[in-house]
């Protein structure tokens, strides 16, 4: 009954206020500078009685803490008049404005922060390009009171969500976008929960927690995802439970495709979101989500990353890459990418992907934010609108796209779109044999290899814990390595180290020899570890043959092709193989499939070296430059 009453009571205050949230206490700011000798136990009371949806934030924050440290460092009281200061009431600055603010502190406490700013801050340009590739051409925004729900799994401090919604909402001031997001990090959560809440957003639908173990969201759909995952970052901690969902529930479960290599959880979060899309008879969703490199090609077939690449493709899912500038963000300066999905693609876009080179499409920052040098123009201050028009380019869907863009201080004409097959980027990966061959000689100096041989070593080597029964088995073994030993020695005088190129008749000498010692015949081991001390390789001997009479493969010869997967196999093997190595052959048991994008390369333009006269110029001139300068420190 306790519990029924407070939720009366929280629904009347939140009725009363107006906002989904309030405060019961009596004090304000003024009131506690009035007592400043109590400020820090007032100020915690104050806070202590906000709504719980406010004092989890503050939990989150660990307010208590700062206000402790401020309190001892005589600081509190310069801070809490500096805020009385501040005239923020509902009067003056309405829910949306409030959200701006608290939007602009968040950018420049990400500024200011530099280095770590990456980790819960996604530069704000490159939000508006992931916002206008997801939502441009999405007629179904414009009608009356449409209604979608946004969710980013790795939300931060909620830039994504608070841009998509700002775009539905000046493209249609009657739709009603819903929230949804999850973040790990504890002040990020905080920070997005409070933008939230400043809004007049439903704050409840921001989860703390690790969205891979603790899903927040379980059995939930969406119409449109966007996320920034961290770059590079081990998903060890939840190994064990990722592997469990893994292996029991396979695709009903959110990692059924593959799991990617422990030190990149990248492709984690894209399966995640892939499993809360909408069924695409009841609409359908759309995915953008920031990746590097890596999620393009990293793992060979038959890996995770392949598999996961080949479950997203095959199922017709992915519909675009653009691939970013350098240097765009806060805490690295490497290749990003955004990849966008869909399980709702337009007609001309089914069985197809895109790829789009924006590397180009950049200005320079005025002033360095850690590695943050370039920024995409919006089309704002005098700079170009070059969101509208890699949007515009990935609109129109053009293959082989050319358009002129400035490199180097010029200009030069770029392909900047290309439309692909889905197979296009699939391949087998083939296995080529080519069959063993040996010689066998016992030589003196080949009969001396065999005390190197792993096996006859271990001849000697014993696990009984029994000194009697352990020192028994030793004996046993120097019997055993003296008796082929002295096998070899009889081998030596009888053939006079002639060489053998045909394995079957060197055996039949062996078996011969065997049976004229005192011991007993070697077992098929001990002939095997013989076999090896004795051969080489020699491409001049016969084929070494199994029971069946079938080649077998010499392992330092097995080699690997990787044939595209609109290419017949046999064809490529009889066109591109076999005319090098006549009696290689292909292990069929060993072909694997497997997809990779190689974005880059597709884009690949070459480029001829400058001419020897103008390099030489080019030198010249600096040979100048540097006996100039020495003749100035000289003097």
């Amino acid at each position: 009954m306790k519990g029924k009453s407070e939720n009366i009571i929280r629904s009347r205050l939140t009725h009363v206020t107006g906002s989904r949230f309030y405060n019961t206490s009596k004090l304000d700011f003024q009131k506690l500078l009035d007592d400043p000798n109590s400020l820090a136990t007032n100020l915690n009371s104050y806070l202590h009685a906000f709504s719980p949806n406010v004092r989890q934030i503050m939990e989150r924050f660990s307010f208590s803490d700062h206000i402790e440290r401020l309190n001892e460092k005589n600081l509190l009281y310069e801070v809490i008049k500096s805020f009385a200061a501040i005239d923020l009431s509902p009067g003056r600055i309405d829910n949306l404005q409030m959200g701006y603010i608290f939007e602009e502190l968040i950018r420049v406490g990400a500024e200011q922060a530099n280095e770590e700013a990456g980790e819960h801050f996604t530069p704000r340009e490159i939000i508006h390009l992931m916002v206008e590739l997801l939502l441009t051409n999405e007629d179904d925004l414009g009608e009356p009171h449409v209604v979608k729900k946004i969710f980013d799994p790795a939300c931060g401090t909620g830039g994504m969500l608070s841009m998509a919604e700002q775009y539905i909402r000046e493209l249609n001031k009657d739709a009603q976008p819903y929230l949804y997001g999850q973040d790990w990090n504890d002040e990020a959560f905080a920070i997005c929960k409070s933008d939230m809440l400043l809004k007049g957003e439903n704050a409840e639908n921001i989860k703390p927690g690790d969205s891979f173990s603790d899903d927040g969201f379980k059995e939930e759909t969406f119409d449109y995802m966007m996320a920034n995952p961290p770059f590079g970052v081990e998903w060890k901690q939840q190994k064990q439970f990722i592997e469990k969902e893994h292996k029991t529930m396979g695709h009903d479960g959110r990692f059924g495709a593959g799991l990617p290599r422990i030190n990149d959880g990248a492709l984690l979060f894209l399966q995640h979101m892939i499993s809360k899309m909408e069924d695409p008879k009841k609409g359908g969703s759309r995915i953008g989500i920031v990746f590097n490199g890596s999620p393009l090609f990293t793992g060979d077939a038959g890996s995770g990353e392949s598999e996961i690449r080949r479950w997203i493709i095959e199922n017709d899912w992915l519909e675009g890459i653009v691939a970013l500038p350098e240097q765009m963000f806060y805490n690295t300066g490497i290749s990003t990418y955004i990849w966008i999905l869909s399980n709702r693609k337009p007609r001309h876009r089914k069985g197809k992907v895109q790829l789009v080179d924006a590397r180009q499409f950049w200005v320079p920052m005025r002033k360095s934010l850690g590695h943050k040098r370039r920024q995409i123009g919006e089309g704002k201050n005098g700079r170009p609108d070059q969101i509208g028009l890699i949007s515009k380019i990935y609109g129109e869907f053009i293959h082989d796209d050319t358009r002129t863009v400035p490199v180097n201080g010029g200009e030069k004409e770029m392909v900047v779109s290309k439309v692909f097959d889905n197979e296009d980027f699939g391949y087998h990966k083939i296995t080529v044999e080519r069959p063993l061959r040996l010689n066998f000689q016992a030589s003196s100096e080949r009969i001396a290899r065999i005390e190197e041989e792993k096996a006859f070593v271990n001849l000697t080597n014993s696990k009984k814990t029994s000194e009697k029964a352990r020192q028994k088995e030793i004996e046993a073994g120097q019997k055993r390595q003296q008796a082929i030993r002295e096998v070899l020695e009889m081998l030596r005088q009888q053939t006079g180290e002639e060489q053998f190129k045909d394995r079957e008749a060197f055996l039949g000498v062996l078996k011969k020899v065997e049976r004229q010692t005192a011991g007993d015949k070697l077992s098929a081991t001990e002939r095997k570890v013989v076999l090896s001390a004795l051969s080489e390789r020699d491409e001049t001997a016969e084929i070494c043959r199994n029971s069946k009479g079938e080649p077998e493969p010499d392992p330092e010869l097995k080699d690997t092709e990787v044939v595209p997967l609109k290419e017949d196999i046999e064809a490529y093997f009889q066109r591109e193989v076999l005319p090098h190595v006549p009696d290689a052959w292909i292990d069929h048991n060993k072909t694997r499939v497997g997809y990779e994008i190689p974005l880059t390369r597709h884009f690949y333009q070459y480029e001829p070296p400058r001419p020897l006269e103008e390099i030489q110029e080019d030198l010249a001139e600096l040979e100048k430059d540097i006996v100039g300068m020495l003749k100035e420190v000289v003097a």
